[in-house]
Parts: structure tokens; C-alpha cells; sequence
């Protein structure tokens, strides 16, 4: 038999239903904050990944999928979806158009790590990117999406921790920091953050490992080494959480995995997934977009793993699968069963029938398997009186109502 490769899964009809909710909730909650939906390409050109994500990150050097096509031109499948929407922005000239600029994406994105608990090698991403504001409100605009977000999809046991990662002109005076706290304990460190004290060691503080993590407890705090300008940015990104009535605390020590990060920096954490407890994450990237060959054009997004919201919410927002089971006993109700079925279905309500027409009991025990709120009932006696008995497979509670009134009953309840 052969299976699906390591780290990639199917996706099978119940966690659809899940998934379609998830993405639900998105679209509505997004595109009433004025953000709009872009689909990027799977397949990008590998340096985009290299200038944007940076060469020293562990994405880079270990978990892209990389491959030379047939033009011997190096492609990647993509790790993230921020640096496609920042070449998608500037190679159809969207900074044209009237601001703000505000998308929104989802769909899969792959690295080649370890499989664990909400992480596979193909993944599923949401993300969102704002394009040419540089201002503390729009920081807190886009943290409150986020947090707003996770509200509607009724989350419990999130909290959104903010920093800085301040900027190319405080920042080097907080690695020299970081490089002299962390030599003492050199010998103490892993292999990989070994590597990265010379030349990324703010990466030493994303570190999960144990023996890592107790050490990076008393190292320097940024907020101690901030410019004026990233110190008034971040205060204020503070005032207008609290004005947008966000919950958030503060963790000095947070940084973001990938190279591009300036200023704000941002997650949304939970108790429910251990030691990588990031649902979100995001920051500002004010450098990004001129890096990778556009305008001076800053930029702030986020992204949120489905993989790890379907762990925390299970079935919270998992509703009964359908809406309607239609019984028909026997040939006599099929003609007006499937009368009222369309009917039913053209007004968008989903629904299901028993292809064999067995008996009352049977029937009903297919309804409550495919999660049916109601079981509709067409018999003899119902043809004739022009009715049909209607089951709550809620409350088990059942009555009967005119055929004309069916739709009625299922749009109180919908």
C-alpha cells in the first residue's frame, strides 16, 4: 500500500467542516476591518525566500523545499506567505493604487521540520499584510483583527503578548549585549544557538530547548536599548490596545524567527499547546518591501497556523454537519420528498436523504449519523394531509407542520 509522504495528511470531510468554519469567520471578520482577500502562488522563486526570510534562519537553511526546474533556476515551494504578498504587492504595482493597502490570504505553505503536534510539513496558513502606514494605530489595528478574530471563533485560554524588536539603529547595540551575555554560557547553549550567537543572536531567545531557555531569563531586555523614536512607537502601540480594549502583556523577551522584524512584534499564545504555544504571530517589517526590490514602503502583518486552531477548538465551532434529513417512507413520498428537498437545498440549507428508502428506524439512525439538526418525515399520512412530522435530533422533541411551512421552521433555527 502506498501511504501519504511524512508530514503531509489528508484532510478529511469532518476537519473540513471545521476548516470551512475557521476560514469563515476570517472573511467576515477581516473584510469588515476593510481587508481584502489576494491568492498567491505556491511555487516561488527561491531567492525571494533568501532575501526576504533571511540566509541565517533555520527556514532557509533547513526546511525549505528547494529544487532546480529544468532552466536550472532554483524554486521553492513557500515556508510563509508574508514575502509572496510583499513581491505580489510590488510586482503588480498595487502601492499605485489609493492606501491603505490591506490583504489577507490562506492556504498551504511547507517546511521540511520535525512532524509534532500542530505542525505537519504542508500546513495550512491564514495570514494578513497592511502596506504603506508607518504608525503606532495601525500596529494596534492589526493586533485587535487578530485578537478579534480568535474572540469570534470563541477561543479560550489566548493571550496576545506584544514587544519590540526595536530597529536598524538601536538594534546593533542590543546584539553586542546579547553576544556578551550569551558568551559566558557558550558550552551551556545547543548546537544551533551556538551557531547563531555570532550571527543572529536574537534568534537565541526563540529557542524552546530547555537548556537554552532558562538561560535567556536574565538576559538584556530590549526595551532597555530602544531609540527614542521605537520607544514613543511602542508606548503608543500600548495606549491604542488599550483604547481598541485588547488584552495583551508584555514579553521582553519575545523576538520573531525570520530577519525582517523591526518595532512591534506580536503573539497570540495558549496554555493548550505546550512548549510551541504560538496560535499567531506577527510584527513590523519596515525594510521589507525595499529589500526585495520595491519602494520605501513599510509594512506589518501576521500569520495563524489552522493545523493549531483546530487542536484548541475542536468541535466549539463544529455545528451539526447538516441541516436537514428528509425520511421518505416508501415510493408514495418520493415525488413530493424530492419537491421538497430542492426546495429546501436551492435555499441553501444542506440536507440528506436515504438513498434506499428503509424503514422509520433505520432512517433515523443515518440522520443522527450525519449530525442532522432535523429529520423530516414524509409518510402516507402526511402526503395525504399535506404535512410532514419534523424531528430536533437536538431535543428529540418532534411536531408537525404544514409542507408549505418547512423552510420557515429550518430559517428560525438557522
Amino acid at each position: 500500500m502506498i501511504k501519504a509522504v511524512k508530514g503531509f495528511k489528508d484532510i478529511l470531510p469532518e476537519e473540513n467542516v471545521l476548516r470551512n468554519k475557521i476560514l469563515t469567520v476570517a472573511k467576515k471578520v477581516f473584510e469588515t476591518n476593510g481587508v481584502q482577500e489576494i491568492t498567491l502562488p505556491i511555487l516561488e522563486k527561491t531567492e525571494l525566500f533568501i532575501r526576504s526570510i533571511g540566509e541565517t534562519t533555520d527556514i532557509v537553511q533547513k526546511e525549505m523545499y528547494t529544487f532546480e526546474d529544468k532552466s536550472g533556476e532554483l524554486l521553492s515551494l513557500r515556508p510563509e506567505g508574508t514575502a509572496s504578498t510583499v513581491r505580489a504587492f510590488i510586482e503588480n504595482n498595487l502601492y499605485a493604487k489609493a492606501g491603505p493597502h490591506k490583504y489577507y490570504y490562506w492556504g498551504p505553505m511547507f517546511r521540511r521540520e520535525r512532524p509534532q503536534k500542530g505542525r505537519l510539513r504542508q500546513f495550512y496558513q491564514i495570514g494578513m499584510e497592511f502596506f504603506g502606514i508607518d504608525n503606532p494605530l495601525s500596529d494596534a489595528h492589526i493586533i485587535y483583527i487578530l485578537y478579534k478574530f480568535l474572540k469570534e471563533l470563541k477561543l479560550e485560554n489566548v493571550t496576545i503578548e506584544i514587544n519590540s524588536v526595536g530597529c536598524p539603529e538601536c538594534r546593533p547595540d542590543y546584539e553586542k549585549a546579547l553576544k556578551n551575555y550569551f558568551k559566558k554560557y557558550m558550552e551551556k547553549l545547543c548546537n544551533d544557538c551556538q551557531n547563531r550567537l555570532d550571527r543572529n543572536p536574537l534568534r537565541i531567545l526563540d529557542c524552546k530547548k530547555k537548556q537554552c531557555s532558562h538561560l535567556k531569563i536574565d538576559a538584556p531586555k530590549i526595551l532597555d536599548f530602544l531609540c527614542d523614536s521605537c520607544k514613543i512607537h511602542y508606548e503608543k502601540t500600548k495606549e491604542y490596545l488599550d483604547f481598541f480594549n485588547v488584552k495583551f502583556r508584555e514579553n521582553n523577551l519575545m523576538v520573531r524567527g525570520l530577519d525582517y522584524y523591526t518595532k512591534t512584534v506580536f503573539e497570540a499564545v495558549s496554555e493548550g499547546l505546550g512548549a510551541q504555544n504560538a496560535v499567531g504571530a506577527g510584527g513590523r517589517y519596515n525594510n521589507l518591501v525595499k529589500e526585495i526590490g520595491g519602494k520605501d514602503i513599510p509594512g506589518i502583518g501576521f500569520a495563524l497556523g489552522i493545523e493549531r486552531l483546530i487542536i484548541l477548538l475542536g468541535n466549539k465551532i463544529c455545528s451539526r454537519k447538516t441541516d436537514f434529513f428528509l425520511i421518505m417512507l416508501g415510493e408514495s413520498s418520493l415525488k413530493k420528498g424530492l419537491e421538497i428537498y430542492t426546495l429546501l437545498t436551492n435555499s441553501g440549507f444542506k440536507g440528506e436523504f436515504d438513498y434506499q428508502l428503509k424503514g422509520l428506524k433505520n432512517q433515523l439512525k443515518k440522520a443522527d449519523k450525519v449530525g442532522a439538526r432535523f429529520a423530516i418525515i414524509l409518510g402516507e399520512d402526511e402526503i395525504k394531509e399535506n404535512t410532514a412530522t419534523i424531528k430536533d435530533m437536538l431535543n428529540s422533541k418532534q411536531f408537525s407542520v404544514n409542507i408549505e411551512n418547512i423552510e420557515g421552521v429550518l430559517h428560525e433555527t438557522n
